[in-house]
């Protein structure tokens, strides 16, 4: 007789069975010859068994469904962490165990308002019964929340009135999100401003803040400040038209535990680098700007004195300092004349060999540096300076440029194997007397110490 899983019975209901049994290797076996049955009655026994076996399989799995009732809160608790708020809705009403987990203050702490407009939307159109709902019962919960939003401006509009109901909140981190524009540059400003103050006055605690493409403005950060100064460690800001240099210095001022800040180029003067290199301020730890042309050929950018980023750096020493550039090339000319402590460099769009020269001339804490695109000239030159004078670059990437395999080669053997990402596209690559495609891997990963090839084009 084919032996039964344990795990298909419950061992209990033997307990009275005249029939001997023995366990071997985690299965439960029956010996029907210590009976002395005949041939027929051990196949109407083997059937018996069998049909006994499968209704009480049955009954244990039925067991196990019902179990699911019987989680315990910090599981349950988990799942619904990662459900949409209409999936925990549903799922509250299951049993009266998941809608206390439901209702857990643990579960309101952390949460992202999604809003896409109008099919798929949850929050405005479909469900706004159960927002009332949430934000009367949970919004002295909510600390770490997030709108994501599509280009619509109802999308917009709706996270709105979400914020300007949250009057009795302790928000620590706020993000506003846009997965793509304009959506919340449509709404009206005064909307967004009044729904913005509402967070701004309530929390008094806000240390976190994303609202990059917002029409948030002077007057609001001031109310920023004057509630969550002392809290405030991250602000990122970029793509904000209505706030001004003033704004932006009153924000560094006063916020003295400021660790992490993000914003446009236009919003970056000597004055704001000076006044977050003060004593009265924590070291800076990030700074990202983004240098972006509103008006492209005609935009007219300032430079920064090397003092002033001297003072920062002398303040800060292991500040990372990122800037990402959408230029045209002309636009470029007062940049890296005079030596700047950037850190990680990124060009969206072509940039001249005479730019990426100063970079190797000014930028000796460069670490990271990326191209898009330059002309059709080779970069040979240029990339042998920067791997003289920049010691600490570590990663790389060249998309539409030109090098050749000799100039590429001796790039690499200046930096050494402290290069720890090297993505060149195989295009970039230029045969030349000494080298060709199929040497030039095996020499970069000699001086790399590990295998490398260059990035292949995507066929598709």
């Amino acid at each position: 007789m084919a032996a039964v899983p344990v795990s298909s019975v419950h061992c209990t209901s033997f307990t009275n069975c005249a029939t001997p049994c023995r366990m071997k290797r985690g299965r439960l076996s029956i010996n029907p010859e210590s009976q002395g049955l005949s041939a027929s009655e051990k196949g109407n026994k083997k059937h018996r068994s069998g049909s006994a076996s499968f209704f009480k399989s049955m009954a244990y799995r039925q067991n196990a469904t019902e179990d699911w009732g019987n989680l315990p809160h910090h599981v349950v608790l988990l799942v619904f962490q990662h459900l949409s708020l209409v999936d925990r809705a549903r799922a509250s009403s299951v049993c009266r165990r998941w809608n206390e987990v439901f209702h857990i203050p643990d579960l309101w702490r952390r949460f992202e308002f999604e809003l896409n407009q109008p099919a798929t939307s949850y929050l405005k159109s479909t469900h706004p019964e159960l927002i009332q709902q949430i934000i009367k019962k949970h919004a002295q919960h909510l600390q770490y929340v997030s709108f994501k939003v599509d280009s619509c401006t109802e999308s917009a509009e709706a996270a709105c009135d979400i914020l300007s109901q949250l009057v009795n909140c302790t928000i620590k981190t706020l993000g506003l999100i846009s997965t793509a524009r304009p959506s919340f540059m449509n709404v009206a400003k005064s909307h967004f401003v009044s729904a913005l103050t509402v967070v701004f006055v309530n929390s008094k605690s806000l240390s976190s803040i994303k609202i990059d493409d917002t029409p948030v403005d002077d007057p609001s950060l001031k109310v920023l400040v004057a509630n969550n100064s002392d809290t405030l460690k991250l602000l990122k800001m970029s793509s904000c038209p209505h706030v001004s240099p003033a704004g932006i210095l009153c924000v560094a001022d006063q916020c003295h535990g400021l660790r992490e800040l993000a914003l446009n180029y236009y919003l970056l003067s000597d004055e704001l680098l000076l006044a977050l290199s003060t004593e009265k301020h924590v070291l800076l730890e990030h700074l990202r700007i983004d240098v972006v042309s509103e008006n492209p050929g005609q935009t007219q950018f300032h430079s920064i004195k090397k003092s002033s980023w001297d003072a920062l750096v002398q303040h800060s020493p292991t500040v990372s300092i990122v800037m990402y550039f959408y230029l045209y090339e002309e636009e470029f000319e007062p940049f890296f004349r005079e030596e700047t402590p950037v850190t990680h460099l990124y060009f969206g769009q072509a940039v001249s060999k005479e730019m990426l020269g100063r970079i190797g001339l000014n930028c000796p804490r460069l670490v990271e540096l990326v191209v898009c695109a330059n002309g059709l000239q080779p970069l040979d030159d240029e990339l042998i300076r920067i791997a003289d004078r920049c010691k600490n670059l570590t990663a790389i990437g060249l998309g539409e440029c030109e090098v050749t395999c000799s100039g590429f080669l001796e790039f690499v053997k200046r930096c050494g194997g402290r290069l720890s990402e090297l993505s060149i596209m195989e295009e970039v690559l230029i045969p030349d007397s000494k080298y060709s495609m199929e040497q030039i891997h095996y020499e970069v990963s000699k001086h790399l110490g590990r295998m490398w090839f260059p990035d292949m084009m995507p066929t598709w």
